[in-house]
């Protein structure tokens, strides 16, 4: 397929263990019209094999295992070789939440929107859904409304590839934040999927296990884009929200 309407991008490293559900979700996928890209690390647990081999998979499929400098790095290396006309970016052990997720984000795309985006849920490693996210992605989405933090989860953000730059690799954690914010700041119109989830996000990944660091460069993203004094007047706010969180948290745990 020369220019596919969708990239769906995986980064992987030593992913063996819950790659299986998202190679299932892409490739039970009933809209034909994508490529999925898999930037593998170099794995050492057979990664590459058990994607290379996945029941189903055709040339649609392109794999790269070679070393690079981090999951946003990788991010990078795949904006360059995708050829799509929007780019997704679904993690390993992240999925689609059906087989007609790809066609009910082809159709919102015949209307050509800068970004397409939708809810997401949580899943944890049984694949049981644990909830909603704690941040609802809004009907209407402007560069304006990540000024109450990360609306909308990455993998649930589906960009234009003309629009998108290279990930800011100064932030080691939350370089797709910044992201979102300077694709949504070329883009023309936005497309909001509805309030059914697109995606389900495992819960332990790279941001949960370095939540606080995570949190901080959030808030240095902030101060760049909408200015240090409203944004720390804004964080006054968050309060409330960062404390029941915390609570969705410790209740899941318990």
């Amino acid at each position: 397929m020369e220019n596919p309407l969708f990239s769906i991008i995986t980064v992987t490293w030593n992913a063996s263990q819950v790659i299986a559900p998202t190679m299932r979700s892409v490739w039970q996928q009933s809209c034909p019209h994508f490529e999925h890209l898999v930037m593998d690390g170099a794995s050492t647990d057979g990664t590459q094999r058990l994607v290379a081999d996945f029941p189903g998979v055709d040339e649609r499929l392109v794999v790269v295992s070679e070393p690079d400098g981090g999951l946003y790095d990788a991010m990078n290396k795949a904006i360059d070789r995708a050829r799509g006309r929007y780019l997704i970016f679904l993690n390993a052990g992240d999925a689609f939440t059906g087989p007609d997720t790809l066609e009910r984000l082809a159709q919102l795309a015949q209307g050509d929107p800068g970004v397409i985006y939708g809810q997401t849920q949580l899943v944890d490693h049984s694949r049981r859904v644990v909830g909603m996210r704690h941040l609802t992605a809004p009907e209407h989405l402007t560069a304006a409304s990540f000024k109450q933090g990360m609306l909308v989860c990455h993998q649930a953000f589906v960009a234009r590839r003309d629009l998108v730059p290279h990930y800011d690799r100064q932030y080691r954690f939350s370089a797709d934040y910044d992201w979102c914010i300077r694709v949504l700041e070329k883009s023309p119109a936005n497309a909001y999927a509805g309030p059914d989830p697109i995606i389900s996000f495992l819960t332990d990944g790279l941001t949960d296990k370095h939540h606080r660091a995570s949190l901080m460069e959030r808030y240095r993203i902030m101060c760049r884009h909408y200015g240090t004094l409203s944004t720390i007047v804004r964080h006054i706010g968050f309060v409330p929200r960062f404390l029941a969180a915390e609570l969705r948290k410790r209740s899941r745990r318990g």
